[in-house]
């Protein structure tokens, strides 16, 4: 398929062929649910942790005599069922990523691509550089095009100045091409393509 190219200035470029075995499969949810929870369970922290009865900072003393109270038979105040006791069964330190194989990954990568293609939310922008570093001047150039959330990928090398211009302004991320994710992707509006970007995507999936 063909997409048509702008400048960042809003003026026309030309146009670019996309591969269709990239940007034109009919989108899988469940694929891309999979690759989503799996870059996201990966992502988790997972430093949640509660106090167990050997790390409750509690006297270890008996409670109260064994016998002759009329109470239960208690020992340590560092059970669960008292107050300022330990937790039973609670959170402990752990990873919660997951595998998952390299191949569905790569195809969550391509049904994300399709998907926006599908929803006409992807713009080809024939090279991601700024003359200076200035936040005010990017941002206009933004909302001549309409891009008030979007997500913009270029080739392996990113412009200084255009990274530094861009990162000041709202709803708005800017990767290399290495960084490309499916979470990325849909979580922001478009999807804002260089021509650099795009050779290399079907470079990746010759």
């Amino acid at each position: 398929m063909d997409l048509k190219v702008t400048t960042l200035e809003g003026k026309d470029a030309g146009k670019v062929s996309l591969s269709d075995a990239i940007f034109g499969l009919e989108p899988r949810e469940d694929i891309i649910a999979r690759v989503i929870r799996w870059q996201l369970a990966k992502k988790q922290q997972g430093t949640h942790q509660s106090l167990t009865r050997g790390e409750v900072a509690r006297t270890g003393s008996k409670m109260y005599k064994q016998k002759g109270t009329g109470r239960a038979r208690h020992h340590s105040a560092r059970a669960p069922q008292f107050r300022g006791g330990a937790k039973a069964h609670g959170p402990v330190s752990r990873s919660h990523a997951h595998d998952l194989p390299k191949q569905v990954r790569a195809l969550g990568l391509r049904h994300a691509l399709s998907a926006k293609i599908k929803a006409d939310d992807v713009i080809i922008i024939d090279d991601l550089v700024a003359a200076e570093a200035k936040t005010k001047a990017l941002a206009g150039a933004f909302a001549s095009l309409g891009l008030t959330n979007a997500l913009f990928i270029g080739g392996a090398e990113l412009d200084g100045n255009f990274k530094l211009a861009a990162r000041n302004i709202p709803n708005v991320d800017v990767l290399p091409i290495q960084g490309i994710n499916v979470y990325d992707i849909l979580r922001r509006g478009k999807l804002v393509l260089s021509k650099a970007a795009v050779e290399a995507l079907e470079e990746r999936f010759k």
